[in-house]
């Protein structure tokens, strides 16, 4: 597993203002203004309904229910008059509120939609080195939960917000309008409540950066330990696995609680500042009743607008923590989304119908890491037409070469050239769709074999058939009960070794490319399996240009030349029978597996006796 679990993210974050944040994320509401102003509209009727109720208790008070002047049936009447009038608001600001959340929703996952197809478009678009820098686990923590974090911001924060902003002032105009005096007294706790919120908003977007850092850490661990679990169990690295995960674990429990304290001490807070403004609301209002200045009513109303008041505020450490998160979250996706591809693109890129399938590598040196190089002034070339096979011990480069020509990676220095020309200036579709790469792991896709063998093209039923007769399928393909239309498994678990290799040069026949190139694509079949491989190689390899990395003697016997490597750079080049006879590198290769390469022809020899 990754040192650090493969989270380095950290290091490397960029530092961003709230407003820009909140320019991109507006950037993706846009085409949803209609939607978000009639929310916004149905918002402002909710505000409504709710303002006009104190009112209403007021008038029924002062007007009504104290009033000695008027008589007991218009009073009565009165009451009954405004008591109807307040479940009509009640009834239309729960209509309202219904309407609105439906908009809400649906606008929601529309825009996470958007965001989460823009962030996947842009993660297939980077290069290997991102990706190899960056552990999956993290990858699916910005896609699921900083995306889903989002859409919690969207649905039921933006506009409310906004419900909130108008709900706040216009209270403070009504309570100035029912008595200036005592508004102005409220108006002295404005200063500590705002005080109060910035400091949280500082400490809560730091604790919820380190809860997404730290969850994105943990998922990153899940996903190396879950797939590589067969290996923890047959190392017995069960106690150490649990061990970190423990501390993960507590570490991302700490953070949370921490988080937790913020709001514990932000809470009471709010409440005293709330205490403090009805205390103040009897104290003055009390003093203004006895003395005849103020009526009862009035006195109620403020009481319940102040209640309204306080009300967004106390929904604030509820609020804010959705805030919070979704803009932590919104810097690991923006982030994300304004990573480049470290593949430059030419400015004027060339397109080839069909190459001719000319390879060169003309002083090429490259290095994962810039301070250690893997091969080093590499030069070799391959002719239309031509298999070249390429050997050497483990790290000598074979695999960097392949990363190379389909360019995964650019070399550090010199050139890879196909057709004479440097690829760096093709563009990436033609280079990937002339040329054919058969793995040593192949990707079953969780579809039907005819899926997993044509892909995206569209290939009639006669080529299908000639396509898995010519890769050794045919016998699989009619052992099914579906034929080519059935389903694989997820992992495509249920092919052997051997069948998921004809698999992947049946692809390769149906891409037909120009260019292939195998990377110890025969290494994991059983003794059985290989004339059924080597059958389908022959036709594979028929008019490409082919490179091929392998340690199976037939199939380097193939090959019209072989490169050796050791460190990094070619030190002999021939066919079989000369670097054999040379006794060097190749001749120690072959010695070494000799022995191996003899006990699996005797084992085959002895199941074809028996």
């Amino acid at each position: 597993m990754h040192h650090g679990f493969g989270y380095f993210e950290e290091d490397r974050l960029k530092k961003s203002g709230d407003l820009t944040l909140w320019r991109r994320i507006l950037t993706y509401i846009g085409p949803h203004w209609r939607e978000v102003a009639g929310a916004i509209i149905f918002s402002l009727i909710i505000t409504g309904c709710s303002l006009a109720l104190p009112h209403l208790v007021r008038l029924a008070v002062d007007d009504f229910i104290i009033n000695p002047e008027l008589t007991k049936p218009v009073r009565l009447a009165g009451v009954s008059h405004l008591a109807i009038i307040f479940l009509i608001l009640v009834a239309g600001g729960f209509l309202a509120n219904f309407c609105q959340v439906v908009i809400l929703e649906w606008t929601g996952q529309r825009v996470m939609h958007r965001m989460r197809q823009d962030l996947f478009r842009h993660m297939l678009s980077l290069d290997s080195r991102f990706f190899n820098t960056n552990p999956v686990g993290k990858l699916v923590t910005r896609l699921t939960n900083d995306i889903q974090n989002m859409h919690e911001m969207f649905t039921s924060i933006i506009v409310t917000l906004c419900n909130d902003l108008v709900r706040v002032v216009v209270i403070l105009i009504v309570l100035a309008l029912m008595n200036w005096r005592l508004a102005l007294l409220m108006l002295l706790l404005v200063p500590v409540i705002v005080l109060n919120t910035l400091l949280f908003s500082r400490l809560a977007r730091l604790a919820f950066r380190e809860i997404r850092t730290q969850l994105a850490r943990l998922n990153s661990f899940l996903q190396e330990a879950l797939s590589g679990l067969s290996v923890i169990q047959t190392c017995n690295r069960e106690a150490d696995t649990r061990q970190r995960f423990a501390d993960l674990n507590q570490a991302y429990t700490e953070r949370t609680l921490y988080q937790i304290k913020i709001f514990g001490i932000f809470m009471p807070m709010l409440e005293l500042l709330s205490a403090t403004a009805i205390a103040l609301i009897i104290w003055y209002g009390g003093g203004q009743i006895i003395q005849g200045q103020m009526t009862l009513g009035v006195l109620i109303a403020f009481l319940s607008y102040m209640r309204l008041f306080f009300q967004p505020l106390r929904e604030l450490s509820q609020k804010y923590s959705i805030v919070q998160s979704s803009l932590a979250s919104a810097e690991r996706i923006f982030q994300l989304i304004d990573t480049q591809n470290s593949l430059p693109r030419s400015p004027a890129p060339i397109s080839a119908a069909r190459l001719a399938g000319r390879i060169e590598f003309r002083n090429v040196t490259f290095g994962y890491q810039p301070d250690h190089p893997v091969i080093k002034d590499l030069d070799f070339q391959v002719a239309p037409g031509e298999t070249v096979a390429i050997v050497g011990a483990t790290g000598a480069g074979k695999s960097t070469i392949i990363n190379l020509l389909e360019r995964f990676y650019d070399p550090d220095q010199g050139m890879v050239l196909v057709d004479g020309v440097d690829l760096r200036r093709y563009r990436l579709k033609t280079i990937r769709d002339q040329m054919g790469l058969v793995m040593q792991d192949v990707m079953i896709l969780p579809d039907t074999l005819r899926k997993n063998i044509c892909l995206d093209r569209d290939l009639s039923e006669v080529t299908l058939r000639e396509i898995i007769k010519a890769a050794q399928l045919e016998r699989f393909v009619n052992s099914l009960e579906a034929g080519v239309h059935t389903r694989l498994g997820d992992g495509g678990n249920e092919l052997s070794a051997g069948q998921r290799q004809l698999l992947s040069l049946a692809r390769v026949l149906a891409r037909n490319p120009r260019i292939l190139i195998l990377d110890e694509a025969t290494s994991n079949i059983d003794t059985e399996t290989e004339m059924l491989i080597e059958k389908a190689m022959a036709a594979t390899l028929a008019n490409r240009t082919s490179v091929v990395i392998a340690h199976r003697l037939s199939t380097i016997r193939r090959a019209d030349r072989i490169l050796v490597m050791d460190q990094g750079r070619i030190v002999e080049v021939g066919d079989h029978q000369s670097l054999l006879a040379g006794n060097g590198i190749y001749h120690h290769l072959q010695m070494l597996n000799h022995e191996i390469h003899l006990t699996g022809l005797g084992e085959h020899n002895t199941n074809e006796e028996t």
